[in-house]
């Protein structure tokens, strides 16, 4: 493990503002952080709530702030997960920046009932490509999940319970997380329909 280079282990503690080496303490208190995200941001939900840059940016701070120095900001570290390489740290701030002009800054304020399927196609393409960029060095997954349910809140539709997923489905969630990287989001609109 060098400083550009990081192999993650998963049973690795990154160094937290608990100074705690207990993967279970820090697992609660991130559970804890994520719950508090996700009440506090359903509550300021509105029409005119943008989902861009510096909101993704805030639900990483609200779930972690409490948990890790870095909660809220990029990462500075190269990670990959199962031999899967995500885009190198150097090109984060230039990946996000055309994620939030090619695919945020499209976004409606609201969806109407009969749009559902753009509405789908709209957060299979939010959720695909900020797992595929990973632009934070832990609480990827759980910050895109919060975002994609925040997404169907605004628009009156029910969340996405993720614990119906089996190892099944979760191959083909890992296979549309991996597509992002060639624009193709149809497997996430797949897995999405599929947890509705």
């Amino acid at each position: 493990m060098t400083k550009y280079n990081v192999n993650p282990n998963e049973d690795e503690i990154l160094p937290n503002l608990l100074n705690s080496n207990s993967k279970k303490e820090i697992e609660e208190a991130e559970f804890e952080g994520f719950l508090y995200a996700e009440i506090f941001l359903t509550t300021q939900l509105f029409d005119k709530t943008k989902f861009n840059l510096d909101y993704i940016k805030n639900i990483h701070y609200l779930a972690l702030k409490d948990v890790y120095s870095f909660a809220g900001k990029y990462r500075t570290v190269n990670i990959s997960k199962s031999g899967f390489m995500f885009p190198a740290a150097r090109f984060l701030e230039e990946s996000m920046k055309e994620f939030e002009n090619d695919i945020l800054n499209n976004l409606l304020d609201k969806y109407e009932k009969f749009d559902s399927a753009f509405l789908i196609g709209d957060i299979a393409k939010v959720h695909a490509e900020l797992l595929y960029i990973h632009p934070f060095r832990e609480g990827n997954g759980r910050t895109a999940r919060l975002l994609l349910n925040l997404m169907l809140r605004k628009n009156d539709w029910e969340i996405l319970d993720f614990t119906k997923m089996d190892d099944e489905l979760f191959e083909k969630y890992v296979f549309a997380v991996q597509s992002a990287s060639m624009k193709n989001y149809q497997p996430m609109v797949e897995v999405i329909e599929l947890l509705l």
